[in-house]
């Protein structure tokens, strides 16, 4: 299966379990990769045919923008739950980061695989 993917998106959120947390946005960054077969799309050059990574994007942006859920897991779990059922996709793999969210660590977070 072709893979497509989106790499290091990064939005704005309210998200964490410490009241600080509660009141300030932090960036969440977010890779998806896609199970998706390309091959009527390669063939016929329509946006239409293919998946659109933008659309993607843009729903899983509004929608971490929108949410104030506590944990990584919540998140990921409801973002994943989206593209499965509002996308053409037959799989995917989520992670989901908190950049500078653990000291000394780069970033902290999930990733999930789903059918």
């Amino acid at each position: 299966m072709d893979k497509v993917y989106i790499k290091n998106l990064k939005v704005e959120a309210i998200i964490g379990i410490f009241e600080w947390e509660r009141e300030v946005k932090q960036i969440i960054s977010v890779d998806i990769e896609m199970d998706f077969d390309n091959k009527k799309a390669a063939t016929s050059d329509d946006i239409e045919d293919a998946l659109d990574y933008k659309k993607v994007g843009k729903r899983v942006s509004a929608f971490i923008q929108g949410s104030k859920v506590k944990l990584v897991e919540s998140l990921a779990e409801k973002v994943a739950k989206i593209i499965l059922q509002e996308f053409p996709v037959s799989r995917l793999v989520l992670t989901l980061s908190k950049p500078g969210a653990l000291r000394g660590s780069e970033s902290v977070g999930i990733s999930i695989t789903r059918p």
